[in-house]
């Protein structure tokens, strides 16, 4: 596995670039499409509605998906990532129009592990709630 990061050049506190990424509802029929999961609440406003939500929400699997970016653009390999996890907090909310919302997400080390492996957490947002608890990845450096 080859990383862009040595373990060396990080410390306790590295924060990595945060980043946006933008999910509108074309988003969400793409991953349904791509990942098989055609739940109505990803489409469907009325019968988001219908279940307690307040519109059509993005799949759980690809906020975290979009979150744990950060990381793997950061290391260069997503390969480098060996164990990631989160609990969902907050659904993301997607309006039926094309601008669509944004998860904005952050990451910083916070402890150097033996093996030259980091913990690093992660901190995705929407509308300035985080939607993502206790997520943090595990990466493999150089």
């Amino acid at each position: 596995m080859t990383t862009a990061i040595a373990f060396a050049d990080v410390a306790v506190g590295t924060e990595l670039p945060a980043a946006s990424y933008p999910v509108n509802r074309l988003t969400l029929v793409k991953y349904a499409g791509a990942s098989g999961d055609f739940n109505t609440i990803h489409w469907n406003e009325r019968i988001a509605v219908e279940v307690g939500l307040p519109n059509v929400i993005a799949h759980g699997m690809l906020t975290m998906a979009e979150a744990v970016r950060v990381v793997t653009d950061w290391v260069g390999d997503p390969g480098a990532v060996i164990e990631y996890g989160v609990r969902f907090t907050r659904p993301v909310v997607v309006p039926n129009d094309d601008a669509g919302v944004s998860i904005a997400v952050t990451a910083k080390v916070t402890e150097l592990l033996d093996g030259n492996q980091v913990k690093i957490a992660i901190t995705a947002k929407f509308e300035d709630q985080t939607v993502l608890g206790r997520a943090q990845a595990i990466v493999q450096l150089a």
